[in-house]
């Protein structure tokens, strides 16, 4: 497979910051439009642009854990954290907060939507890998 050495060069530069922007995505989702889903979609989008460059080996490489390792700790993450509060008396996916003064961060709050997001950016990764994964190989074709 022939590669352009220019389409390499930007998609190494890109994809850390597109990474990096998903994460923000993640963690703004509470206060502003975004959230695990659309984080998720947009590393989704930088996963696209590493496969369109090295294919199927290009991206095992990059993610070294399974599609089914992010799939599975996602769904953990979103349906415990839909079901704790039905243990201690409350509605599904009820809100709870805690805060904390961390000595490089700061005053930091912590709440059960961010946990639930996570889960959900997880799951979202974890169906694009498992996407690549399942159609991402070349065929092998028999030698004659």
């Amino acid at each position: 497979m022939k590669r352009l050495i220019v389409v390499d060069v930007s998609v190494r530069l890109i994809y850390p910051a597109v990474i990096v922007g998903s994460v923000y995505l993640l963690f703004a989702g509470h206060n502003q439009p975004g959230g695990g889903f659309v984080a998720g979609l947009v590393t989704g989008a930088a996963i696209a642009l590493r496969y369109a460059v090295g294919g199927i080996e290009e991206i095992r490489a990059a993610w070294r854990l399974r599609p089914w390792t992010f799939l599975g700790v996602g769904l953990l993450l979103s349906a415990t954290t839909a079901a704790v509060p039905l243990a201690v008396g409350g509605a599904v996916l009820e809100g709870a907060s805690a805060e904390a003064d961390l000595p490089l961060l700061g005053h930091v709050k912590l709440t059960s939507a961010l946990v639930f997001d996570l889960g959900v950016y997880l799951l979202v990764i974890g169906m694009v890998l498992m996407v690549f994964e399942a159609f991402g190989d070349d065929p092998v074709v028999p030698e004659r």
